[in-house]
């Protein structure tokens, strides 16, 4: 990842100088934001819950998970007033163009370049970085691009700093999470298991925490559930009452064993895991780490469903 400072900020400048702003560099070239932006529009899945931390609340966002203006986090940096949002489908340009935005951030989204000049027409866009694929940028970079291009890179790094050490400090505190292989089945409800991948950001938390990720992912069939016996099954979008219906699934050791932690897509955590921006990560940290202990340990694992 590059981040290139065109401007500095107010502290720097001469007295009466306006602040210049910054250039982020990105897949498609470079975007240059411009220095204290007002309206910003989330285009990524994503988005908003990265500039949220930066006392940043979006003036439109892209529809996602329809719980989102109710998690926790986000009514604290809203105050409780929903952030307006269109459809999730495709990417509403006239929507966005009404907005007036001072930026666009598209980082978490599969962008093209004929999308990203169409945003482009309408203000400075932010993508991702070339480092990366798509939807694949971590939790750190994301942020600190973000911040970066709201002027507020230092402030990025500290928070980073901040919720890295949480996360290391949890981490350490359960050394028997290092190397042990956790699964994420995604979506069960939907009728099928599909295995997140080490680089999704949906799984970035267990990763940090220590464990492994399987060696297959993607879809996986009935006749083929062995692959989620494994230390630790954390299935994302479904309850356990909905996942023992299937016999294949209930005679796994891991399910047998009490090594399985459910959650729906409902659910705060899901939403926490989902989003994944510095707020999201922390709640989902103090949720699961006590939980991913006790299934390490021998001791029963809480209903997860509504955390």
């Amino acid at each position: 990842m590059v981040l290139v400072i065109a401007g500095c900020g107010s502290a720097e400048n001469s007295p009466g100088q306006a602040p210049e702003g910054v250039t982020i560099t990105h897949k498609f070239g470079e975007t240059v934001v411009p220095a204290d932006p007002q309206r910003v529009v989330t285009v990524g899945w994503t988005d908003q819950d990265y500039v949220l931390p930066f006392g940043v609340v979006p003036v439109a966002s892209r529809e996602f998970f329809e719980e989102y203006n109710d998690y926790p986090w986000v009514q604290e940096a809203t105050g409780g007033t929903p952030i307006p949002t269109w459809g999730a489908d495709e990417i509403d340009f006239e929507a966005i163009a009404a907005e007036r935005p001072d930026v666009i951030f598209a980082i978490y989204e599969t962008i093209d370049q004929q999308t990203y000049d169409r945003l482009s027409q309408i203000a400075p866009t932010v993508i991702q970085s070339a480092d990366y694929a798509d939807e694949e940028t971590p939790w750190d970079v994301q942020l600190l691009i973000t911040g970066t291009a709201l002027g507020k890179e230092s402030e990025a790094q500290d928070l980073v700093a901040q919720v890295q050490g949480r996360i290391d400090e949890a981490k350490t505190a359960n050394p028997e999470f290092e190397g042990k292989t956790l699964v994420v089945d995604f979506g069960p409800e939907s009728g099928g298991h599909w295995l997140l991948p080490e680089n999704d950001p949906r799984r970035s938390l267990f990763t940090a925490l220590g464990f492994a990720t399987q060696d297959v992912d993607g879809d996986v069939s009935e006749e083929k559930l062995d692959l989620l016996n494994r230390d630790v099954l954390f299935v994302n979008g479904a309850t356990k009452e909905q996942m023992l219906a299937s016999p294949a699934f209930a005679r796994l050791p891991v399910v047998t064993q009490d090594r399985t932690l459910y959650t729906t897509f409902e659910s705060n955590l899901s939403g926490a895991l989902t989003y994944s921006g510095p707020d999201a990560l922390l709640y989902a940290l103090d949720v699961l780490t006590p939980q991913l202990a006790n299934a390490l340990n021998g001791r029963p694992v809480a209903d997860l469903a509504d955390a």
